[in-house]
Order: C-alpha cells, then sequence, then structure tokens
C-alpha cells in the first residue's frame, strides 16, 4: 500500500540515501562522474536532519519510504524529488509532486518554483513546469551544479 505522509528527524538518514542512490542512478547522463562523486560524496548532516524535519515528505509503500519531496511554503519551493531506483518508472514521483502542489494550494500559495538537475527538467515540464533557461544550483555542500529553474502557476483549491 502507497502513503505518503510528513517526515520524521529520524527519517532523515533514510530520505539520504534514497537522494544518494537517485543521483548515482540517474544523473550520470547529465553530470560528468566527478561532479556525481562529490554530490554524492558528502555527510548526512544536521542542517539536513532539520531540513527533513520540517520541509520532507515521504512515498512509502508497505511501510518502508521510497521517495522524498521537500516543499517549502515561506520561499514557495518544491525540491529534493528523489525516487528510489527500484521504484523508479511507476509514478511514485509524479505522486509526490501532485501532493506537494496541493499542500501549496491549500496554503494558497499561487506559484511554486524548482532548481530541476538536467536530467529532471522532462520530468518536470510533464508535470506542469515552465522554464528553458539553464542556472547554476550552489549546494549547501559548495557544489556547484548546472541547473534548470522552473516555474508553476498553481489554481487555488476551491471548496465545493
Amino acid at each position: 500500500m502507497l502513503e505518503i505522509r510528513r517526515a520524521r528527524r529520524s527519517d532523515a538518514q533514510a530520505a539520504f540515501d534514497i537522494r544518494r542512490l537517485a543521483i548515482l542512478d540517474q544523473c550520470g547522463t547529465a553530470y560528468p562522474p566527478e561532479q556525481v562523486q562529490a554530490w554524492t560524496d558528502v555527510p548526512l548532516t544536521e542542517w539536513y536532519r532539520d531540513l527533513v524535519e520540517n520541509h520532507f515528505h515521504l512515498v512509502c509503500i508497505q511501510g518502508h519510504p521510497v521517495a522524498t519531496g521537500m516543499l517549502d511554503l515561506e520561499k514557495r519551493e518544491l525540491g529534493a524529488i528523489f525516487v528510489h531506483p527500484d521504484f523508479m518508472q511507476r509514478g511514485v514521483g509524479m505522486k509526490m509532486v501532485t501532493h506537494l502542489e496541493c499542500l501549496a494550494r491549500q496554503a494558497e500559495l499561487t506559484e511554486i518554483n524548482l532548481e530541476a538537475t538536467l536530467n529532471a527538467a522532462a520530468f518536470y515540464r510533464r508535470c506542469g513546469f515552465i522554464g528553458d533557461k539553464p542556472s547554476i544550483y550552489q549546494s549547501p555542500s559548495g557544489l556547484q551544479l548546472a541547473c534548470m529553474p522552473m516555474v508553476k502557476r498553481l489554481a487555488l483549491a476551491t471548496s465545493e
């Protein structure tokens, strides 16, 4: 059974592991090996634990986390959509994006933005995001990665 739930601080290691596996599996087509290596060879930090506790959601199948997603309402930012390689191509990432968009609408946001990895830009376009001007993402660890800033306008939720 699939469920999406708010992440807890105790989920940080699982979220971190999913992130690492997804990057290693998917990002090698868009980034050089040394950049992927530097991106994934970082320790789990208290900053990341705080981020998970405050902004992350998890897709769980039979109680086990298989995907992550982040929504920062103050920054109007969606991010950290990472799917464990064993669960890719099953609609899990799309379900997470839809869930986070619903939360953004409930918070009365009219748009959300993200910085897509180059390999994920097509996925986000399928989700309705627009943007095609490359930029540079500065990671908290200091790594600079080419990215695609994207935005999506949201229709506000209506009560019937």
